[in-house]
């Protein structure tokens, strides 16, 4: 196996990145250079799959969380010998069934000719249809999805022809099962896309920011629509010049813009008046924040990608955190020579000021990578973070799994760190392009998180949905701490009976519950003083029409939840 691996070689070699990136020890190029070593260019002509072969696609059940395989042919199955990757997702607010992952789909590993491929599922993520393309034989990448308060889809998706980056914005109004014709949205090379689902004057509002030095209109690298998607007003300049980054909105409607700053750290970008509607978009501020840290590109893990992307993430809860703007990178450090650790910092005054910097990996070795760092808020204010991380195989490899953790406190603490895959090799599947994209993409409601990303767990590059419940996978392992109620159910999922134990250490009142998909309590199993031990019940699904629910288990002031799927 460690033929197959990237060893460092000594404490000079602890992150792999090319030396016209460094200046010193451990210490960047301004913006201006990193920004411009990577952008998309259509460097070889599309090659068709040829003769399609399937075998078994990836999943993974466990208490907590499931992981199943998006780009699948129509029986469900994996497709041999294309490629997947740089995902993102968007979730019907309205109805969390309805969900859809767009990537980079590339039909023939043998040219890294990419299009704009889409997977939608109606099921809650369990099943997922891959129709195809958007624009069959058209050049596309970095695909960016959101949603509207109403729950139509837009795929936001980049074109490079002969140095010249121009973006389209797709629409769905069917939960992804078909898409308009699209609409020019000028762009630029890493562009990112959110849409504002407030009630204020920008409710609807597509905004859109994207590197400058890559840009359909340079120095312009922002554009936004107030027409749901009909069009899109020119460009302009972004202070700060954020590179690399991502977008939200605040529960007053103002937008944030975070990438990377200028030398070190991350830029964060303000506007009260973009959400107005025929009004000038002006910034309120743009600041430096101190991530004790930098991104990068070149790392061993990702040869000819970045590390992740700028996140930045806004609280539009009614809790305490509510306004509360969060930020968190992948990073190479500058306080010492790890190559990536996942960085955040939040600001409780609008982005005015930000707190020091804390790693969310808790990992001890200063040699392992923690990249593709991704955040999501809840709209209950809880702060879910996953990241790749090399710390399970031998010292030196490359080999990744999939990490987890979360905060309940606007980011005060933090869940343990929780690994949720089995571990892959990142550097193989390569379709003629060494990287597995450049960012994943996830959402999160009060339940769980809707992750989208990538691995190579079929030997192959291919997009993955994950569901998150953080009540189950971030707890403490059993004995590490205080004494808890345990909840199994089985078969799930379920045709006609399920069986539910849970198990208490005292006496103590319990409540067992089901509730659908909206948090909304169906059914009632349990009310009231239970004593020490294991007791067991039947749940009959007569009553239940097929779909997904969840079986709360509360005791005390402990909950439980685990996912429960009633089949047909």
């Amino acid at each position: 196996m460690t033929n197959l691996l990237t060893i460092r070689n000594g404490l000079a070699g602890l992150f792999l990145l090319l030396p016209c990136l460094m200046i010193g020890q451990n210490r960047p190029l301004p913006a201006t250079d990193r920004a411009r070593t990577h952008h998309e260019i259509p460097d070889q002509p599309y090659l068709a799959p040829g003769v399609k072969k399937s075998a078994p696609s990836h999943r993974n059940d466990e208490p907590g969380f499931f992981t199943t395989q998006v780009n699948v042919d129509a029986n469900g199955n994996n497709i041999e010998g294309d490629a997947a990757n740089e995902p993102s997702i968007a979730v019907d607010p309205n109805n969390p069934d309805r969900m859809v992952i767009g990537w980079r789909q590339f039909d023939n590993v043998g040219s890294n000719f990419r299009q704009a491929g889409y997977g939608y599922s109606t099921d809650g993520g369990l099943s997922w249809t891959f129709p195809g393309v958007i624009e069959p034989g058209i050049f596309r990448s970095d695909p960016v999805l959101d949603f509207d308060k109403e729950g139509n889809f837009y795929y936001n998706s980049l074109n490079s022809d002969n140095g010249v980056y121009t973006c389209k914005v797709f629409k769905s109004i069917d939960g992804g099962a078909t898409w308009d014709a699209g609409t020019p949205a000028y762009g630029g090379d890493k562009q990112w896309m959110v849409i504002d689902r407030t009630n204020g004057p920008g409710s609807d509002n597509i905004y859109s920011f994207w590197t400058k030095y890559y840009s359909s209109c340079n120095p312009g690298a922002f554009t936004r629509s107030t027409n749901n998607g009909s069009s899109f007003e020119p460009c302009i300049e972004v202070d700060g010049e954020p590179y690399w980054g991502t977008m939200d909105f605040g529960p007053d409607g103002e937008l944030y813009i975070a990438g990377g700053g200028i030398w070190d750290g991350f830029v964060v970008v303000k506007s009260s008046t973009a959400q107005i509607p025929g009004g000038s978009v002006g910034w309120d501020f743009s600041n430096q924040v101190d991530m004790d840290g930098y991104m990068t590109g070149q790392a061993s893990v990702n040869p000819v990608g970045i590390m992740g992307q700028a996140n930045i993430c806004v609280d539009r809860s009614n809790g305490p955190g509510r306004g509360n703007v969060y930020v968190l990178g992948s990073l190479a450090r500058l306080s010492n020579t790890d190559p990536g650790d996942v960085m955040f910092a939040r600001s409780t005054d609008g982005g005015m000021t930000f707190s020091p910097p804390v790693r969310l990996n808790n990992d001890a070795s200063m040699v392992n990578y923690q990249w593709f760092g991704t955040m999501a808020v809840a709209p209950n204010g809880r702060i879910d973070v996953i990241w790749l991380d090399t710390r399970d195989d031998l010292p030196g490899s490359l080999y990744s799994d999939l990490y987890y953790c979360y905060s309940d406190d606007q980011g005060t603490s933090w869940s343990i760190n929780k690994r949720l895959s089995d571990t892959f090799n990142p550097l193989t599947g390569f379709p003629q392009q060494d990287k597995m994209g450049d960012y994943f993409d996830m959402v999160s409601d009060d339940i769980g998180a809707h992750l989208a990303w990538a691995n190579t767990l079929n030997g192959e590059q291919d997009v993955y949905y994950t569901h998150i419940i953080p009540q189950i996978v971030g707890v403490e392992d059993p004995g590490a701490g205080r004494e808890s109620a345990g909840l199994s159910i089985r078969p799930n999922p379920f045709r006609e009976t399920a069986l539910i134990q849970f198990s208490l250490p005292s006496k103590g009142n319990v409540r067992l519950e089901i509730c659908n998909i909206y948090g909304s309590v169906v059914k009632t199993l349990v009310s009231g003083e239970k004593p020490a031990g294991i007791h067991t019940l039947s749940l009959r699904g007569e009553n239940l029409s097929t779909g997904c629910y969840f079986c709360r288990l509360t005791y005390g002031e402990q909950s439980t939840v685990q996912k429960l799927v009633k089949v047909n």
